[in-house]
């Protein structure tokens, strides 16, 4: 199963899907696994938005929500002495049922991110610190 799913982006898959997948053993690879490059931190107010090409998508994660989920994962970030990105796509690939994680890289910096995020492995404390502030 393909379905789009990410920190932000988690109640449908979650509520609808997740439980389905698990009981079937359907691998699942998420696509926007960075929120259009939202949870890598670049994006923090409308001017941000034309930072790349997918800002306009961008605009409905600028929210209280949105916010509180980068802060957690900056801090989980500087725990590892890493970048949220990393941490957002190790987020997902520790989730139980995700078998591969679609990340687009337009560096070799963010490619370099997406390659950390394998080699990291988040505590139990900061996974329940990601879950928490992305609960809806």
């Amino acid at each position: 199963m393909q379905p789009e799913y990410n920190l932000y982006d988690l109640q449908q898959y979650e509520a609808e899907f997740e439980h389905i997948c698990k009981q079937n053993t359907v691998s699942v690879i998420t696509f926007y696994s960075l929120a259009s490059g939202f949870l890598t931190g670049k994006y923090r107010s409308d001017a941000d938005l034309s930072k790349s090409a997918r800002g306009g998508s961008v605009k409905k994660y600028l929210n209280g929500r949105g916010f509180r989920i980068v802060k957690a994962l900056e801090e989980v970030a500087g725990r590892h002495n890493t970048t949220p990105a990393s941490v957002a796509i190790a987020w997902l690939i520790a989730r139980p049922g995700i078998t591969a994680p679609i990340a687009s890289a337009t560096t070799v910096a963010q490619l370099n991110e997406t390659i950390a995020a394998v080699k990291l492995n988040l505590t139990g404390a900061e996974i329940d610190l990601l879950n928490t502030t992305s609960a809806y």
